[in-house]
């Protein structure tokens, strides 16, 4: 066995003594339920049936979910890959052809149990639970509370610019660590931050650079996209909201996450003094970029 990058679940490559190696997650207990974990399993089960490239479970007995104590956990084949190319227009025209496949089928039907992702759910929901359990520097709390509360607000003003912009099925973490490549082109690995959500929350994270490059990136992916799926483009007012709301719940995650033994080997620096400084001077350049006009495509 060998231990694989995860913090929120522990996963194994696991060797056999026949056959070729598989990759085990055992899901942290208490996060999902199993009919959410379900939903997880259905969603990339109905790509793969559908010929989308993404890893789904595989399925012993009839269930792609098994127990052992107190754990659930599922099997994956292995599949290997290399970080994508995303100075590559062509590279990011494919992978965008892939997500809009992925959204196409995720508009055909709703989750259910999983939580969707909003302005609640990554925004004031969290930085109540900060304020509430987490050890903020008294000298820096005030500045925190301010740039929290300034930027949710140009969330929302971005959301209502957004026009209300459709809730799908999403990846929900498609970052270019989750889009693995080989010569036959990109795939997609897991799904377990799959919820409900804007369709640019599948975009935005394979965005860098300065904003005229992010929108020749943007464009290039979309060229990819709306070969699959359409795309409204008021949800170019999402880009830097999204953003925004993302840094805010990091934080949030780590400190839930924090009697968690993985995680202050991880993140020494979380809680000091300089990591909230950063996140306060992070937050107020998000406040200016909600403000700008969205990207030009």
């Amino acid at each position: 066995m060998l231990g694989l990058n995860s913090y929120e679940n522990r996963v194994y490559q696991v060797w056999l003594e026949e056959g070729a190696p598989l990759v085990v997650k055992f899901y942290r207990p208490g996060r999902w339920s199993d009919a959410q974990i379900g939903e997880e399993h259905s969603f990339a089960l109905e790509l793969a049936e559908r010929e989308v490239p993404v890893v789904a479970p595989l399925a012993f007995n009839g269930k792609t979910l098994s127990r052992t104590a107190e754990f659930s956990f599922a099997v994956y084949p292995r599949r290997g890959g290399r970080t994508p190319n995303l100075e590559d227009p062509k590279a990011l025209e494919w992978i965008g052809r892939f997500i809009g496949r992925i959204h196409a089928v995720g508009a055909t039907s709703n989750f259910k149990f999983r939580e969707s992702l909003n302005i609640e759910t990554f925004g004031t929901g969290p930085r109540e639970w900060l304020l509430k359990n987490a050890a903020i520097p008294a000298d820096v709390l005030d500045s925190w509370k301010a740039a929290t509360e300034q930027a949710l607000e140009g969330v929302s003003r971005s959301f209502q610019r957004s026009g209300k912009a459709k809730q799908i099925r999403l990846h929900g973490d498609c970052h270019p660590g989750n889009i693995l490549w080989t010569d036959d082109g990109p795939h997609f690995v897991d799904l377990d931050d799959a919820r409900m959500g804007p369709a640019m929350q599948d975009l935005w994270m394979l965005l860098s650079g300065e904003r005229d490059l992010q929108g020749r990136q943007m464009a290039d992916l979309l060229a990819g996209y709306e070969q699959f799926m359409d795309f409204d483009r008021r949800e170019l007012h999402l880009v830097e909201a999204l953003r925004t709301l993302r840094l805010l719940h990091y934080s949030y995650w780590i400190a839930r996450r924090w009697d968690d033994p993985a995680f202050p080997a991880a993140f020494p620096w979380f809680g000091t003094q300089r990591y909230w400084q950063d996140r306060i001077l992070e937050l107020k350049e998000q406040i200016s970029l909600m403000e700008e006009p969205p990207l030009s495509v």
